[in-house]
């Protein structure tokens, strides 16, 4: 295992495009990394440059205390795992975990006893008589990380290793990853561009756009403290309500109404002009639903709801609301930086499955404005991010 050092990083190339623009990211020993980002955000680059098959335009890679920028990637120690599996057709599950041992000229009692005990952590015991082709794709998958593990390597990278599975698939192999990575404790650096990966296994998480990191962070910093629109927008599914407000004498405005505003909120950002406001679906309520009788008035509204979606243990409401042409152009804007579906004009609304209320009839929510954010619309700065 070893500590992997990024120092201004820089990648461009030949039309000087800057495809990874000065990250540094230090990733501890034993630390589970996820770089996240749409597609062209400089993830994969910057995995490729780890790993040695991308030179560095400028700046250190440093691992386990080595700067590695011209060594060649057999050299450097690091096992890769990519979303096309990369088998050989021709062998056997056993040999293509025992692969790299062959290459590395290692003992037949060697290579038997590594191949067997990463086929009894990745349960492929069954299988290492067979080929890759008479096997499903998380088989194949599995195949990859026991021809990875049994290097010794002082790193995993795995560059979208899951974007070939099914959906179901694809949440049984995050559990394997991330059971196979805290039993190991290897480092592991994650290249995906689904924040449901990104949220679910990583320590921490490298926010990416346009070859520039945005934030690092854990999940729950990432969710409850965006340090900017693009990192709200991205993270969260659905994603945030985004929404134009103006705050004024400790109030915020909103399409729908006014609403009290935490003080310390309010004292930063009176008088800015028009800010955009974000709140996650599931900081609304039914009003109908809360029956303790503690439901603050000043924090509720009607509601037009034209679309539910249920899904069992909750439920999803959809409520237009009227803005601007600029604010709605800003919307549209982010959508297409984040590489999402678009952001309309409408909150998306997380209420308790047993709201029961039918379409096209007015609902009393709450609204919690307390866990509210607001950002500068020209900068994208997050105005009340620590607060």
């Amino acid at each position: 295992m070893a500590t992997i050092e990024m120092k201004n990083i820089v990648k461009e190339y030949g039309d000087g495009f800057p495809a990874v623009n000065d990250i540094s990211i230090d990733v501890a020993d034993g630390e589970f990394l996820i770089l996240v980002g749409p597609s062209g955000c400089g993830k994969s680059t910057l995995l490729r440059m780890i790993v040695g098959l991308e030179d560095i335009t400028s700046g250190d890679m440093v691992i386990g205390g080595t700067k590695v920028n011209d060594l060649a990637p057999r050299d450097r120690n690091l096992s890769m795992v990519f979303q096309n599996y990369a088998l050989y057709p021709h062998l056997t599950v056993y040999e293509n975990i025992a692969f790299p041992l062959r290459l590395a000229k290692a003992s037949d009692s060697e290579v038997d006893a590594k191949v067997r005990e990463a086929s009894k952590t990745l349960d492929l015991d069954e299988h290492l008589q067979r080929k890759p082709g008479n096997l499903s794709g998380g088989q194949r998958q599995r195949v990859a990380m026991g021809r990875a593990i049994v290097r010794d390597a002082k790193a995993f990278l795995f560059d979208e290793p899951l974007s070939n599975l099914d959906a179901k698939l694809r949440g049984q192999m995050r559990t394997e990853i991330a059971r196979l990575q805290k039993k190991l404790g290897i480092t592991t650096v994650y290249v995906t561009h689904d924040q449901t990966e990104a949220m679910t296994l990583g320590d921490r998480v490298a926010v990416l756009k346009r070859g520039n990191l945005q934030q690092l962070a854990t999940p729950r910093e990432l969710y409850e403290q965006p340090v900017n629109l693009f990192v709200a927008g991205f993270i969260g599914s659905p994603p945030m309500n985004f929404l134009p407000a103006t705050v004024e004498g400790g109030q915020v405005t909103l399409p729908f109404g006014t609403f009290p505003l935490a003080a310390d909120k309010a004292e930063r950002t009176a008088g800015k002009g028009l800010l955009m406001a974000g709140i996650r679906p599931e900081h609304f309520e039914d009003v109908s639903v809360i029956d303790d009788g503690s439901v603050d008035t000043s924090r509720t509204f009607e509601a037009q709801i034209d679309v539910r979606e249920w899904l069992g243990d909750q439920q999803y409401a959809y409520v237009p609301y009227d803005a601007e042409a600029k604010v709605q152009d800003q919307l549209r804007e982010l959508a297409a930086e984040s590489d999402s579906e678009s952001l309309r004009t409408q909150l998306v609304v997380s209420l308790d499955a047993s709201s029961t209320d039918t379409d096209d009839e007015n609902t009393t929510l709450f609204i919690d404005t307390d866990r509210m954010h607001l950002f500068d619309p020209a900068s994208g700065e997050n105005l009340t991010v620590g607060l």
